[in-house]
């Protein structure tokens, strides 16, 4: 394979936000064309007017940006791709939108006379005909078939009419759409990268809408003629499409057009094995980037889906330059992928646990603004230098960015300690006094430029000598007022001496003989 040679497209409709599902496409594409030296375009398939939703545009763009996937032609958002000395065109359909490569419009509300050009190319060339049916013939003559027990298939009657009474129709202004005519009695014989050996008759292929009534085309017509005109050497998409497959080699085959390779990626599958759907759980990127997944674990863990680096490599962890270097058709399996979202949280923890303390508190501070017990704190709470310590704690066990703070909300909150949490096994109200006095006495005594993780951990264990349990139990629970929290040494740290003081002196407090 020429490494010049290859050009792949990931061609979303901006039909709302990305699915993760599509993500994986433009991933699989991404990898694909940089692992041969290729191109890789961004196409937008805009012509079904009636699912546009508005934003979808830039949204996708914005997201496969997240996702550090960048592509080499296609449209950009001006908003935040720099146009300098970038040859580009502006969008006439979308104003925050730039196109950049020589090959576009990369936008198909903007290709729709090239479409009709090309239908009405095949209708001359006998490959296609006008058709003039109404919804209510159409819908009668399949209530027919059906009751014959025959394959609900257009009938082809249009093809009964005249030359002259096509005409006629046509001037007289009565809708109209553009059918592909399938030969009858052939197979259509391909080999799909991923799935091997494939034979359709077509006899079971309809004979396809390629031009609406409205004007647009449909994706069949738009998608081979695009992938044509913009050089595309291989179709990487969802298996959903493999039953189109016949239907556009046909007209490559109507166009004397050579057809690219195709590639049908499984399904993404929730854990009970059906169909990864908006019922069962977050689907969008978007989604995942709001519930705290960093970009990197979540290319990852998608490159994962469906997809092996290979027999005998046991490696989870990649970076996207990695996944470049290994990249391969042949690795893709057939079988459906499970989305297991306990597997992602792992692999998203094992990012986080790799970040330095500085680049968790960039990417984590936005989650934190947003929640109460950290709106509500204290400005020394609030302090950069106080939130490197407490993330430093939260680090190690942090599965999502977006769940920063929660299991540390004593950092932020006054605590209310309950005196018999206090208790370690049966001491009584005097010796858990004692023990805090004592380790009161020890923390005070240390300097603020002792103030160390380390340095705490050896004096509190210095100090409570054999019967750790006795001093370092209520001391832990005097800082944190939770049953389960970071050990002492840890709290000490991040609540800082004076703090600390404070709440050990609140602990003390509650022992005191009522006068």
């Amino acid at each position: 394979m020429s490494r010049q040679s290859v050009r792949v497209r990931f061609a979303p409709s901006p039909t709302g936000f990305l699915h993760i599902g599509g993500l994986r496409t433009a991933l699989f594409n991404y990898l694909f064309a940089r692992r041969h030296g290729g191109q890789f375009i961004l196409r937008i398939e805009d012509t079904d007017r009636t699912r546009f939703v508005d934003g979808a545009v830039e949204n996708l763009l914005n997201a496969l940006s997240w996702a550090g996937l960048s592509w080499d032609e296609g449209p950009k958002d001006n908003r935040i791709f720099n146009v300098k000395n970038v040859s580009h065109r502006q969008s006439d359909v979308y104003s925050s939108v730039v196109e950049v490569g020589e090959k576009g419009p990369y936008i198909q509300s903007e290709r729709i006379e090239l479409y009709r050009r090309y239908a009405d190319e095949l209708v001359q060339n006998g490959q296609a005909y006008y058709a003039f049916d109404t919804a209510e013939e159409l819908t009668a003559m399949r209530e027919a078939q059906t009751v014959a027990k025959q394959v609900p298939m257009y009938d082809r009657r249009a093809l009964n009419l005249s030359a002259s009474d096509v005409q006629k129709k046509i001037s007289d202004g009565v809708p109209h759409v553009v059918r592909l005519k399938v030969p009858r009695g052939e197979r259509i014989v391909f080999e799909d990268l991923v799935r091997g050996h494939i034979e359709i008759d077509t006899d079971t292929i309809d004979d396809q809408v390629l031009l609406k009534s409205d004007g647009f085309p449909t994706y069949h017509l738009a998608n081979v003629v695009d992938d044509y005109l913009m050089g595309i050497t291989h179709v990487i998409r969802g298996e959903e499409w493999l039953p189109s497959t016949p239907k556009h080699l046909l007209l490559y085959r109507a166009f004397g057009w050579k057809e690219p390779h195709f590639a049908h990626l499984s399904l993404l599958l929730n854990p009970d094995r059906s169909k990864l759907s908006k019922r069962q759980g977050d689907v969008s990127v978007e989604d995942y980037c709001l519930s705290g997944y960093t970009s990197e674990a979540l290319v990852n863990f998608v490159a994962l889906l469906g997809w092996n680096p290979g027999a005998g490599n046991t490696q989870e962890i990649f970076s996207l330059d990695a996944l470049v270097e290994l990249f391969d058709l042949s690795g893709i399996n057939k079988a459906g992928a499970v989305f297991d979202r306990d597997k992602l949280d792992w692999m998203n923890g094992q990012y986080i646990k790799n970040m330095t303390v500085e680049d968790l508190y960039d990417c984590s501070i936005e989650f934190l603004s947003e929640k109460d017990f950290f709106l509500s704190a204290s400005s020394e709470c609030k302090t950069k230098e106080y939130l490197l310590r407490v993330l430093t704690l939260e680090q190690e066990r942090l599965e999502r960015l977006a769940l920063v703070g929660d299991s540390h909300v004593f950092f932020f909150r006054t605590v209310s300690v309950n005196k018999d949490l206090l208790r370690w096994k049966n001491n009584s109200d005097q010796e858990i006094q004692e023990a805090l006095t004592h380790m009161r006495m020890v923390v005070s005594n240390l300097s603020l430029v002792d103030w160390t993780r380390e340095k705490l951990l050896e004096v509190l264990l210095g100090a409570s000598g054999e019967k750790r349990g006795d001093f370092l139990w209520p001391l832990r629970i005097s800082l944190s007022g939770e049953k389960k929290s970071p050990p002492p040494q840890d709290l000490l740290w991040v609540l800082g001496k004076e703090e600390s003081l404070r709440r050990i002196d609140m602990a003390i407090a509650l022992f005191d003989v009522e006068k």
